[in-house]
C-alpha cells in the first residue's frame, strides 16, 4: 500500500469524487437499512458518500490507511472529532462516525461489531488480483452472517490500461464471493463516454456494474 500513501501525500487522488455516487443514492434501499444502522466502508479515503450516509441517519465505520485522507475528511466537512490509540489503529471519532486509520487486514470482527451493511465503491477495484482474493476472504471473516454488501465494479480490457482501478469482471465477482455470499447483479452498463481517461488511453469499453451481496447465514 506504499503507492496508496504516496498518492495521498502528493495529492494524486484522481479516484476521489466530489459528488455523491449515483448508484449509492439509487441502490441504497437494497441494503434494507433502518435509521441508526451501521455501514462499513473499507478503504474509505475522504469519500463524500460517508456524508450522504450520515445525512440519511446511518452510522458510518470506515477504515483508511492514509492519515492525510482521514484528517482531510473531517476538516473539509467541518466535523468535530477526537483521536485515540486503539492498538493497531488510530481511531478518529465524530458524531455517528468512526474511521480506523490503519491496515484493513488488521481489522477484526470486534472492530465491526453491529455492522449491518458494507458499501464498496472503490475498494475491490483498487486491489490487484492476488490482493482481491485476500480482501474478500478477510471481509468475509470480519462481518456477520446476513450482512449485505453494495459492490460497485469496473470491467475493461486490462491489457489496454494499467490499474488501478483494476478490471473486475462478473465472472471474477462470482468466483471471489461464491460459497460465502449470495450475489445479485443489479446493473451493468458500458459507460466509456463518461470516462475520458480511459478514452485517451484507447480502452475499448468500460463496464460499470453494481451488485448486492449477502453473507450466507451459517
Amino acid at each position: 500500500m506504499t503507492d496508496w500513501l504516496s498518492r495521498w501525500e502528493s495529492n494524486n487522488i484522481g479516484w476521489h469524487a466530489d459528488q455523491v455516487n449515483r448508484q449509492l443514492i439509487e441502490r441504497l434501499s437494497e441494503l434494507n437499512l433502518v435509521t441508526g444502522d451501521k455501514v462499513f466502508i473499507p478503504l474509505c479515503g475522504k469519500s463524500n458518500d460517508m456524508i450522504y450516509l450520515l445525512g440519511r441517519g446511518f452510522s458510518v465505520v470506515g477504515v483508511e490507511m492514509s492519515k492525510i485522507a482521514v484528517e482531510q475528511f473531517f476538516l473539509e466537512n467541518n466535523l468535530t472529532y477526537k483521536v485515540s490509540d486503539v492498538g493497531k489503529f488510530l481511531l478518529y471519532q465524530g458524531k455517528n462516525i468512526q474511521i480506523y486509520c490503519g491496515d484493513f487486514f488488521r481489522l477484526t470482527i470486534k472492530h465491526l461489531e453491529g455492522i449491518k451493511a458494507v458499501y464498496d465503491r472503490a475498494s475491490l477495484i483498487a486491489l490487484d488480483k492476488v490482493s482481491r482474493e485476500k480482501y474478500v476472504k478477510h471481509l468475509s471473516d470480519i462481518i456477520s452472517s446476513g450482512v449485505r454488501i453494495l459492490l460497485l465494479t469496473l470491467n475493461y480490457p486490462q491489457h489496454q490500461k494499467i490499474g488501478p482501478p483494476f478490471a473486475v469482471s462478473k465472472s471474477e465477482v462470482d468466483s471471489l464471493y461464491k460459497g460465502s455470499f449470495q450475489c445479485r447483479e443489479l446493473e451493468c452498463i458500458n459507460d466509456i463516454e463518461n470516462e475520458p481517461m480511459f478514452l485517451l488511453q484507447g480502452v475499448d469499453f468500460v463496464e460499470k456494474a453494481v451488485y448486492c451481496l449477502q453473507k450466507v447465514r451459517t
